[in-house]
């Protein structure tokens, strides 16, 4: 794993596969360390002919924190939104957006394909609709537009989200299983050793719970992504499981109506979580959007 300076923040990332092939950016969910891309996974996207770069998003893991600004208080961001129709926050998805992309410039990718998770996914939209020349393909998974009219979580995964915070490490395993157990897979197998290990890791190398309250309050401002998305002329593809209980599938089909052109995956018996036994779906799925296209690879004429 490596530090670099981009956008004003230092930047933890690691890469995988060989830089002269298809560079793909990986963008992490709410709270999610850049760890919670398997390497396993990662290793499968870097066999079918990927470089594969994946990143803690600020505020999570070992990128920059933003500490200095506090923690939101979401009620008075619900009144000064109600009131203004606009809120402020510490940063936006726009700027989170901007994160990855400079990440991008500090690495000579001048195109590269992106492929983000639940928040990770509104992040690659804000991407693509901000930065479009940079981008080659999108895939969005479990993720949505912002429209305000699609059905909300179901209240069980809004309260797991949103479940008392963690203070030591066997909590931190404890609550990762029963989180995965409300909103994630039921059609693959839950692998709970992977689980808490992987929370244990998570725990050990960087825990910001106000980090995670300050992202949140980014997708609260950032609103109704439709508008660019429907301007948006790139190969897309947008997976989704079909009992997610914390983003509805409604989401997708919501994005997969307003990209022109999009493909759709929904993956039956996945929930709010990428399980194992879908990873070669997933996998073959982004290979083949993203061979429909090639990037500029530095130093080409």
């Amino acid at each position: 794993m490596s530090k670099i300076n981009a956008n004003s923040l230092t930047i933890e990332f690691d890469t995988f596969g060989e830089p002269e092939a298809k560079p793909l950016l990986l963008v992490m969910g709410l709270g999610g360390q850049m760890i919670a891309w398997d390497e396993n996974f990662c290793q499968q996207l870097a066999d079918a002919g990927h470089f594969v770069i994946r990143y803690d998003n600020r505020d999570v893991g070992l990128t920059t924190h933003f500490d200095d600004h506090g923690v939101p208080d979401f009620k008075e961001l619900v009144v000064e939104f109600m009131t203004n129709g606009t809120v402020k926050v510490p940063y936006t998805l726009d700027d989170m957006a901007m994160d990855g992309i400079s990440l991008l410039d500090e690495l000579g990718i001048e195109q590269a394909h992106i492929c983000g998770v639940s928040l990770g996914g509104m992040i690659v939209q804000a991407m693509a609709i901000n930065h479009g020349d940079r981008i080659l393909s999108m895939t969005s998974i479990m993720s949505t537009t912002g429209n305000p009219d699609l059905p909300p979580a179901h209240p069980k995964a809004i309260e797991a989200l949103t479940s008392k915070r963690v203070d030591d490490p066997k909590h931190a395993m404890d609550r990762a299983v029963e989180v995965s157990k409300i909103i994630g897979s039921t059609g693959f197998e839950r692998d709970e050793e992977r689980i808490r290990n992987k929370a244990l890791e998570s725990y050990n190398r960087a825990y910001n719970p106000d980090g995670v309250a300050r992202q949140m309050a980014a997708v609260m401002a950032h609103g109704d992504r439709r508008p660019g998305l429907n301007q948006l002329k790139l190969p897309c593809l947008v997976i989704h499981g079909d009992i997610d209980p914390l983003v509805p599938v409604t989401g997708a089909h919501d994005t997969h109506q307003n990209v022109s052109g999009a493909e759709l995956m929904i993956i039956e018996g996945m929930g709010h979580d990428m399980p194992k036994g879908a990873w070669s779906q997933i996998v073959n799925g982004i290979a083949s959007l993203t061979n429909q296209t090639s990037a500029t690879v530095p130093g080409d004429a």
